[in-house]
């Protein structure tokens, strides 16, 4: 199932800064007002580490320490998540018909350098955009039936879907389709965790509506998992 690249999305591809190169939102942004667009750090598109040592040491981290998360670290993990990896607008997890269902939103807690807050994550430039103000982490644990490691990750990066997107051409099946992408994007932020010396555990008890309200999702959007990351103790 591959899409046809049209000419609109041939000029998009154009404009859109490499993730790599380090450009995103404008020198100096400020990140006190909400829409604000956040420009993220290089990234490494090589490690020390193999894949085999990565899924050997993967494992579910529910405790950390009170340690920080580097600006760097946390854009890995969310390029991890849904980046852009070519000129095609293709991601580093699988989606059928590259219709890409999933936003990715992450709650900041203990970021050098970021305000806490809620942003939404922008692929296609790599940036953040801050959508909602101050630390919401213990909000986000209440809506997640009390889970501790949900209130102590320095970041919590929720994965949500737009099912419209996919069940347009796919119909009921497609729901399935997007739960397994969110499965896909999920191991990716796991693995770069683990690959960063992180930890991170994937978390999907929560209040769907409370989750929502919490991160201001649009009527159309679901919360689909929770993933607090974090230094490991």
């Amino acid at each position: 199932m591959k899409r046809t690249k049209t000419a609109h999305s041939r000029a998009e591809a154009e404009r859109r800064p490499d993730p790599r190169s380090g450009r995103g939102g404008p020198e100096g942004a400020s990140v006190s007002a909400v829409g604000t667009p956040v420009r993220l750090s290089r990234l490494t598109m090589s490690s020390a580490r193999s894949l085999e040592s990565v899924l050997q040491v993967r494992r579910s981290v529910r405790e950390y320490s009170r340690k920080p998360l580097t600006q760097d670290e946390l854009a890995q993990l969310l390029w991890a998540a849904q980046g852009v990896t070519g000129p095609e607008g293709l991601r580093t997890a699988p989606s059928a018909g590259a219709l890409y269902p999933l936003e990715v939103d992450v709650v900041i807690g203990d970021v050098d350098g970021l305000p806490s807050a809620i942003y939404r994550y922008k692929p296609d430039r790599h940036e953040l955009v801050l959508t909602r103000e101050g630390d919401q982490r213990r909000e986000l644990r209440a809506a997640a039936l009390g889970q501790d490691c949900v209130e102590a990750g320095a970041a919590i990066i929720a994965l949500t879907g737009v099912y419209e997107r996919t069940t347009a051409k796919y119909g009921e099946r497609g729901i399935r389709y997007v739960h397994m992408e969110v499965g896909h994007a999920a191991q990716n932020v796991c693995l770069q965790a683990a690959a960063l010396g992180l930890g991170a555990v994937v978390v999907g008890a929560f209040e769907d509506g409370r989750v929502k309200r919490v991160l201001g999702l649009a009527r159309d959007e679901e919360p689909l998992s929770l993933l607090p990351v974090g230094r490991p103790l």
